[in-house]
């Protein structure tokens, strides 16, 4: 099969991208992968005319012989003008590069545009959101109803959404199917990404991964033999089962950098897909019904990538990372961090996933914050292979900028609650707070004196109290691994700090907090109890984007949770959120559920004064369920 996927046809010149990454004022960014070494630049126009581009900065990194990662950055001589649509357009040295170039962008552009165009909101008002996408999630992709809304926009007029975000687990490194593995590692061979030696494992090269007898579906074997290898195995691979919350298969756990960056460009795009076949023969036979029972899921998802890959291409895209975008838990406790971070095959494996993380996620949000790491990178990225490989990875687990914000109105901070955590003193295995003192005094700061905000927090700042206290109580036995105990309540200080954020009296009026991570959506509006001028607190979970939560289990803690914890239940005076009172936001759903289980897109419209207009999902089945707003003004909700 090999040789069959090396005589397909030639490589297409963008293998991945176009995605317009960062819009502000006077500045673009474009992030894409090149199967070329031609020299690629923006040019920009509008409907008068080219656009002046003051300065471009230009940059890309070699990851294979046939990958280049391209950042183009374009500082423009005016500034755009809010609401009117501009094009751009990818542009190489070599004229035939271009030619082709032209034929291949032409699936990826609305009828009747030429080139790839975006709008430019300083003041947002329609924001879409999402986390959790899961190629082999049995359903359809939700992110797909966002394409749908920009092509809404060539048909009626209806404006597009201002801005896109991605609020964690862009991609599962760590629950791939078999068949989007074995589409990886011919990935890997196509574009000949570059391999790695690895140390501590019972492999030697991540070349031999591909013929080992344990690449599919026993991934767990391949770990280090030595005498904590059963803890490695349920850190990484599932052995410890998750029965409540999350059901991890992680047996085809990604472990070099190479296969991270071809999962992005599988998740992505839809140009390296044709040059992918799957073949259970190459299976071990006990696993060959599992691999047939996901081929078409896969396919159906390989399927979508073309209009997830038009719709970056139009509209400014931020994220950030949450735990699957690296591994399950990721940095849950100080016990997992000494487990992992010890041993040099689990600290590699975690860090390639970092790496990814920065080239295709990270550098693109705000580059300006990246630029030792992209110094640096020029020693480890070279014509041929990878240097200074585990001296790059350490400079990543150092670095404590990966959160960033926007300069909108209302402006926009998007937190990073997984490298700067809270660890626990008392014993390793309680769950680290969310985010260290120093990170939520530099978060306060941000904020502090603002008319009003939007935050993005991968899990949300209030959870479902009933699934928090069960956390709780697997908590306090030690396993908090077990039951994902990942909120911000579950530490002390963190949970002290992120709430008297809320109770100071410079806190925005407007608070709107932006999250998904849990598998199922809810709006919930927050007040503080006994004070007449509360902020109005809104905030908006939607997940997953290809995932959802097993729908028995939600539909009876969504119940247990209304029965305990209602707004006039005396058991919130057992929380730490005692002082603050939390109301469910109904959805207009036929049952009296408050969280909706359906992979779904999360819609955020505001009003022209950044006050929350309408909450809704649009779900993968194209069905729009919109949550009941109260009043914005808290003088007149009665305080509960």
């Amino acid at each position: 099969m090999e040789n069959n996927i090396s005589e397909l046809k030639a490589l297409p010149i963008v293998i991945a991208g176009p995605i317009l990454r960062r819009l502000d004022a006077d500045r673009m960014v474009v992030w894409a992968i090149s199967s070329q070494p031609d020299e690629i630049a923006l040019n920009l126009s509008h409907a008068k005319g080219v656009v002046s581009i003051a300065k471009q900065n230009n940059r890309s990194v070699k990851i294979g012989d046939h990958a280049y990662v391209w950042l183009l950055e374009a500082k423009v001589a005016s500034p755009f003008a809010a609401g009117e649509v501009y094009y751009y357009d990818l542009t190489f040295c070599n004229k035939d590069t271009t030619e082709i170039w032209a034929k291949e962008k032409q699936p990826l552009l609305y009828s009747p545009e030429t080139q790839f165009s975006f709008r430019y909101q300083n003041k947002l008002t329609n924001i879409l959101h999402g986390s959790c996408r899961k190629p082999h999630f049995e359903g359809e992709d939700a992110l797909l109803q966002a394409d749908k809304l920009v092509e809404q926009e060539r048909i009626d007029g209806t404006s597009r959404p201002d801005l896109l975000l991605f609020t964690g687990d862009q991609v599962y490194a760590d629950d791939v199917a078999g068949p989007t593995l074995q589409a990886i590692q011919q990935i890997i061979q196509r574009l000949k990404l570059f391999d790695e030696a690895l140390e501590g494992a019972a492999i030697t090269h991540s070349s031999e991964l591909p013929g080992h007898e344990h690449n599919f579906y026993q991934r767990q074997q391949i770990l280090p033999q030595i005498a904590t290898n059963s803890t490695l195995s349920k850190l990484f691979f599932g052995a410890a089962k998750k029965p409540v919350f999350t059901s991890v298969n992680a047996q085809n756990h990604l472990i070099s950098f190479a296969e991270v960056m071809a999962m992005y460009i599988l998740c992505w795009s839809d140009a390296m897909w044709e040059h992918t076949q799957f073949d259970a023969s190459e299976i071990k036979e006990e696993f060959r019904s599992r691999f047939r029972e996901e081929e078409p899921i896969v396919t159906a998802f390989s399927q979508g990538t073309k209009n997830v890959r038009r719709v970056m291409a139009h509209i400014p895209t931020l994220m950030i990372f949450d735990d699957h975008d690296v591994t399950d838990d990721w940095n849950l406790t100080r016990g997992w961090e000494e487990e992992v971070y010890n041993h040099p095959f689990s600290r590699r494996m975690v860090g390639n996933a970092l790496m990814a993380y920065w080239l295709c996620q990270g550098w693109g949000n705000a580059p300006e914050k990246f630029n030792h790491i992209e110094s640096f990178a020029k020693n480890v990225f070279s014509q041929n292979q990878l240097n200074q490989h585990d001296e790059f990875i350490s400079l990543l687990y150092e670095h404590e900028h990966w959160h960033f914000a926007l300069d909108t109105q209302p402006p926009l901070y998007v937190m990073d609650t997984r490298t700067r955590r809270w660890r626990s003193e008392s014993s390793n295995l309680k769950p680290s707070g969310l985010m260290d003192w120093e990170a939520l005094c530099e978060f306060q700061q941000a904020i502090i004196g603002q008319p009003s905000v939007i935050v993005v927090s991968a899990a949300p700042i209030y959870g479902v109290k009933a699934i928090e206290a069960i956390q709780k109580i697997f908590t306090q036995f030690g396993k908090a691994l077990t039951v994902d105990a990942e909120n911000w309540m579950a530490h002390k200080g963190t949970a002290n700090v992120i709430l008297n954020v809320f109770r100071h009296v410079k806190t925005p009026p407007e608070f709107i907090i932006l999250s998904g991570d849990v598998h199922y959506s809810f709006v919930y509006d927050v007040r503080l109890r006994f004070r007449r001028n509360s902020p109005h607190i809104t905030q908006f979970t939607c997940s997953g984007l290809k995932n959802s939560f097993p729908a028995g289990l939600l539909r009876n803690l969504d119940r247990l949770n209304r029965w305990l914890y209602g707004p006039d239940s005396p058991l919130n005076l057992l929380t730490r959120r005692r002082n603050m009172s939390v109301s469910a936001c109904k959805p207009f759903l036929n049952n009296a559920q408050t969280l909706v289980n359906k992979p779904a897109l999360g819609q955020l419209l505001l009003t022209h004064e950044h006050r929350v207009k309408q909450c809704k999902v649009l779900c993968n089945d194209g069905e729009k369920v919109e949550f009941s707003i109260t009043p914005d003004n808290p003088n007149e909700e009665k305080l509960k």
